[in-house]
């Protein structure tokens, strides 16, 4: 080969590689914006289960999709940031609870709630069948099972009159559930009074002050009370008060019983709606899906430090007992 072809040849294949090069990067991966509301330790059974239905689905993070993870531990504030945050960064979809946040930072971006307390009632879509928005996901029915749980908290500590509600009080989900508790409780004649809180830092105050004015304890699922589940029930049993929840999470962190839909189910879901908006679906055709499934789990432990024996036949009808 003479040198000026040789150099001709060389020239041209300096000029292919860059296009060789390019052309083996993987295209950018759609992204998903994960709004952890608490921390990765408190999340630990949410995320895994939310990833493992993605991989199942055939999004392999790092591979065919990427998850940005941030993390407002128990913070309605910090909450609200990371929403904005994503919204900065063009993700997606995002994935998150309650709902609230999210759709303050976006009408455009496609959200995927896998926990909403009330869905309708906080205003976050106009109607379960067909959102009409960019928010879909999971009803968590928090107002329609207050009553069934004060009903079951009646069975374990059958003389229960007078009830305390820890209501995170900038929360709406958790407000209309404080709501239906008064309303439940009111027909058992059962008196309720509301322990207000706003940040982690008001949980022990509380406890303080209340002192013996309440025989038992209803907590509503929200960020706050999800982060801070093992301070709650360690003051609880503390003053020796039976607790209520809507997590089985609650009860495994010390909490005396929980009745309420699977969340890690839940989540499971979640990540199937995600897998759906990736492929082209608008949220506002995906119906919100409420649960028909609802566990009741029971804190054995708990219960023997409370000094209270739960009768055979709740027992039986348990989903799970906590030894």
């Amino acid at each position: 080969m003479r040198r000026r072809d040789f150099l001709g040849a060389l020239g041209g294949a300096a000029t292919a590689w860059p296009s060789i090069a390019r052309a083996q990067q993987p295209a950018t991966l759609p992204t998903i914006g994960f709004m952890g509301a608490g921390t990765p330790s408190s999340w630990s059974p949410w995320t895994a289960a939310f990833v493992q239905r993605m991989a199942e689905l055939g999004w392999i993070e790092g591979k065919t999709v990427a998850i940005e993870y941030r993390w407002a531990e128990g913070s309605g504030e910090r909450y609200a940031e990371i929403a904005a945050e994503f919204v900065r960064l063009k993700v997606d979809v995002l994935v998150a609870v309650g709902g609230d946040a999210a759709k303050q930072a976006t009408s455009t971006i496609p959200i995927v709630v896998a926990l909403m307390a009330d869905p309708v009632g906080t205003g976050l879509v106009s109607n379960l069948a067909r959102p009409g928005g960019n928010i879909t996901g999971m009803s968590i029915q928090s107002t329609d099972l207050a009553g069934k749980r004060i009903e079951l908290l009646r069975e374990v500590v059958p003389g229960v009159r007078r009830l305390a509600v820890l209501a995170y009080v900038t929360y709406p989900g958790t407000m209309l559930e404080v709501g239906e508790v008064y309303t439940a409780a009111k027909a058992l004649g059962i008196e309720v009074a509301t322990l207000a809180i706003r940040q982690a830092d008001d949980i022990g105050p509380v406890f303080e002050a209340l002192k013996t004015r309440t025989q038992a304890l209803y907590v509503p699922p929200n960020l706050l009370a999800n982060t801070n589940r093992i301070l709650i029930n360690r003051l609880a049993l503390r003053e020796q008060l039976p607790t209520v929840h809507g997590f089985r999470e609650y009860v495994e962190a010390g909490g005396l019983i929980s009745y309420g839909p699977n969340t890690r189910h839940l989540f499971r879901r979640a990540a199937e709606y995600v897998d759906k908006i990736l492929r082209g679906a608008q949220p506002r055709d995906l119906p919100v899906e409420q649960p028909t499934k609802f566990d009741l789990v029971i804190n054995l432990k708990s219960a023997k430090a409370l000094g209270l024996e739960i009768v055979p036949t709740l027992l039986a009808r348990a989903d799970e007992v906590i030894e």
